[in-house]
């Protein structure tokens, strides 16, 4: 069951922020409170049962910044605590056990956290001060500390200070510094660490030597980013068309266009934003997730509609959500736990 044209959430203009995960949305409200809608396996929503339509997860509105990994939810709060809840098995939740949590756990007692990002069973933050830190699932490299072993509470990843936005696909992790080079580590089996290879690393390694990189996404086993001057790159597995060809160790670049300005990366497709504010999507569509109405794989960007008036984007694993500028929330592609919310 899917839908292959967005179809608006409920008739709502208050939302600002929206985060998809493997079957599951969230998404803030103006007023910051959090809400979540689809699968709630493990607890990854917060909430006791799956749902179709949004509920809000715990009581609270002072969350900055939710996301989330396979099974595992993470949220940063005004204050700067760091929040996890969802599947522990490998204490992916970083509050020092392995048990399950179904509602809001603080991770330690610090206040200094600015974002965090989940792979599968793994995940990576930010600290304020720019370190790097990790926990979780580590025995492919997937924690970058160099060392290959599953960690319950959060872990440096070197000593450098300069980190920004943060991207967790499966089992590989895509960063960007504040000088705008392109970091990657993790699991490399089909080359989605865009270094040349197929060799899995277990600490972060520069992709290039290149410092205008501004906005970054990460697939199962694909990543992407986006250049200074517009263009959007891609690396890793295209089997499905995630970026017009096959599989390529090396970024590639996707179409031939040059006013990108951000992306995010579902399974095995891709949704992109413009600088002109259009939407487009491009890759793998038997779920409708594309959003252009069919569900043919797509090898190159197709715009969804001809609406400029687009505003934040966020790619499930076969679904997708987008905020338009009018504050309404729009929903597409398979919705076998409803996390189309509709």
């Amino acid at each position: 069951v899917g839908k292959s044209s967005p179809i608006q959430v409920g008739v709502a203009t208050h939302w600002v922020k929206v985060f998809a995960s493997s079957s599951t949305l969230f998404a803030q409200k103006n007023d910051g409170t959090v809400w979540g809608v689809g699968s709630t396996y493990s607890g990854i929503m917060g909430v006791g049962s799956s749902e179709g339509s949004p509920v809000q997860v715990g009581a609270l509105n002072t969350w900055l910044l939710p996301s989330a990994g396979d099974a595992s939810s993470y949220v940063v709060k005004n204050d700067g605590g760091l929040w996890s809840w969802g599947s522990n098995t490998s204490g992916q939740l970083g509050d020092g056990t392995v048990v399950t949590q179904s509602s809001p756990t603080q991770v330690g007692t610090l206040t200094n956290w600015a974002a965090a990002a989940g792979g599968h069973n793994y995940a990576v933050a930010r600290k304020t001060d720019g370190s790097l830190w990790s926990w979780g699932l580590g025995t492919g490299g997937e924690l970058g500390n160099s060392v290959k072993t599953t960690i319950s509470s959060p872990v440096q990843i070197g000593a450098l200070t300069d980190w920004g936005k943060i991207a967790c696909g499966y089992n590989h992790t895509l960063v960007l510094k504040t000088d705008g080079s392109l970091w990657s580590w993790g699991i490399n089996n089909v080359a989605a660490l865009g270094d040349g290879t197929y060799v899995s690393k277990s600490s972060p390694i520069q992709l290039g030597s290149g410092t205008y990189w501004i906005d970054i996404a990460t697939g199962i086993n694909t990543s992407f980013a986006i250049k200074n001057d517009g263009t959007v790159w891609g690396a890793g597995d295209a089997s499905d068309g995630q970026f017009g060809g096959g599989t390529t160790s090396s970024p590639m670049q996707v179409g031939s266009l040059t006013n990108w300005e951000e992306i995010s990366a579902g399974a095995y497709f891709s949704v992109a934003l413009k600088t002109n504010k259009e939407l487009w999507t491009w890759g793998y569509n038997t779920y409708g997730q594309l959003g252009d109405g069919g569900i043919i794989n797509k090898g190159s960007p197709v715009q969804i509609g001809v609406l400029t008036n687009w505003l934040k984007i966020s790619a499930g694993a076969s679904h997708a959500h987008a905020i338009k500028s009018d504050g309404t929330l729009w929903a597409w592609g398979y919705t076998s736990a409803g996390q189309l919310g509709d």
